[in-house]
């Protein structure tokens, strides 16, 4: 991955504009052109290891009615949601705020079809409105994966594996999953005897891991010591397979818990029969932010970065909001905190073959027929007309690839007696003629030999 990741934040010692005069909204994204290329390769990267599970792509709007979305989002994040006013119809507009919903809304609509199980795909862009000291950003860019219409053990390991794998594909080289059941907790927190409002604001507590706001909510809703000891115990269970008989000692044979305990341990262990054991912990107060999920769930975390990558888990009921319930599973990955995480390790960078291709004005036909053939030999190609003609050619063909900062430089019309040749420079030989140190070695190349080098890999000529 390129070193220069797509930052929003200020660099050390830069000031911050006022709110008032910014030029850019903030936690919005401005991807500069480096960045840019690493990151569409990232998700293509990610897109076509899901395909090759099955899964395909869908592209779903940026736009939603919020009448219809809202049944499938919490109240906090539409609050937290983007509005504007359809013009023409008078309606309440959503800026997407979450994919999932949107997947559910689709699939209830029937738009997909009748037959299950889907596997899904996407990228897209969320927007969440969060509040400047948190430190998150409100433009999130993601790749997901949904597998609709499968309740069963493999269907839930299924979309674990390919989050798990997908990652060491892109060469994510260390990272954890923490893998838990919402039932668990939500069990302990319904024999509590919590209000709603309470029960609401617990999970909350326990999705950002606060002890502290945990501890007075139990206080306020007037949880008895052991119950409150048991909810505060479970939030600190994590680790591997000594968890499990853990959380049965605090279940005391409730059947709710007891029933998440044993699909847990079905997909645990699973999951560590097909050698992954090195990388799912097991967490009992995992609880990710949304009240759609309801069965197994996982966030996923790398070292270097304060957040998790990504996560998601099981929604049974969710496309229920919209229709007939249908039982699902799926994740997103945040692309933005990927890319960080890849920058912190060196991570070879796949190299294309890119030439600048410079010829005279009056050439502009056999300019352009030239940067086709490559381009249709799958090169990158950048072109250029100059006015420059004869020897003056070739060093202004020099110093417009040493200035571009591209590996080979093809020059046409430089005097070649055969006009189905070109003159080939390469970056080494265009640094030592411009610091003296050698004069410019042209070297003459057919065409068809050109392209033969750049398919073979070379980086130029030597």
């Amino acid at each position: 991955m390129a070193s220069a990741p797509p930052t929003r934040r200020l660099s050390s010692g830069e000031r911050a504009p006022s709110r008032e005069h910014s030029l850019v909204p903030v936690g919005m994204a401005t991807i500069l052109p480096e960045a840019a290329r690493h990151v569409r390769q990232l998700e293509s990267e990610l897109l076509a290891y899901f395909y090759r599970y099955g899964y395909d792509e869908i592209i779903l709007p940026t736009f939603e009615y919020f009448d219809v979305l809202s049944p499938g989002l919490e109240p906090a994040l539409l609050e937290n949601s983007y509005k504007i006013v359809d013009r023409t119809t008078g309606r309440i507009l959503l800026l997407r705020p979450d994919v999932t919903a949107q997947i559910a809304r689709t699939v209830a609509m029937g738009m997909l079809g009748t037959r299950l199980p889907l596997r899904l795909s996407y990228r897209a862009t969320v927007f969440r409105y969060e509040p400047e000291h948190v430190g998150r950003d409100r433009e999130l860019f993601q790749v997901g994966a949904e597998l609709i219409g499968a309740d069963d053990l493999s269907a839930d390991c299924e979309i674990i594996m390919l989050m798990i794998e997908s990652l060491r594909q892109i060469g994510l080289p260390s990272f954890k999953i923490s893998l838990g059941h919402v039932g668990f907790f939500k069990g302990l927190l319904v024999g509590a005897g919590l209000s709603a409002e309470g029960q609401k604001l617990a999970e909350q507590a326990a999705a950002r891991k606060d002890f502290p706001w945990l501890g007075e909510i139990l206080v306020r809703e007037r949880v008895g010591k052991r119950s409150a000891q048991t909810i505060l115990d479970a939030l600190e269970l994590c680790g591997k397979a000594e968890v499990l008989s853990k959380g049965r000692a605090l279940a005391r044979g409730e059947q709710p818990l007891v029933q998440a305990l044993d699909r847990l341990t079905q997909v645990y262990e699973l999951l560590c029969s097909m050698g992954f054991q090195d990388v799912v912990l097991l967490d009992l107060g995992e609880f990710r932010g949304f009240d759609y999920y309801d069965g197994i769930v996982f966030d996923v975390f790398t070292d270097g970065i304060g957040i998790e990558l990504g996560g998601g888990g099981r929604y049974d009921h969710l496309i229920g909001r919209f229709g007939r319930d249908i039982p699902s599973t799926g994740f997103a990955l945040n692309v933005d905190r990927l890319f960080r995480g890849l920058n912190l390790v060196d991570t070879p960078r796949t190299t294309t073959s890119v030439v600048l291709v410079v010829g005279p004005v009056t050439m502009t036909k056999e300019l352009v027929s030239v940067t086709r053939q490559l381009r249709q030999a799958g090169v990158r190609v950048i072109q250029r007309a100059v006015t420059a003609s004869g020897q003056d050619l070739v060093g202004a063909a020099a110093d417009a690839g040493l200035d571009a900062e591209i590996p080979t430089t093809v020059v046409m019309g430089a005097g070649q007696p055969n006009r189905e040749h070109v003159v080939v420079l390469s970056r080494r030989q265009m640094d030592e003629g411009r610091a003296g140190r050698s004069p410019l070695h042209k070297k003459t190349m057919s065409m068809s030999d050109l392209i033969a080098s750049l398919r073979t890999g070379r980086k130029g000529v030597s």
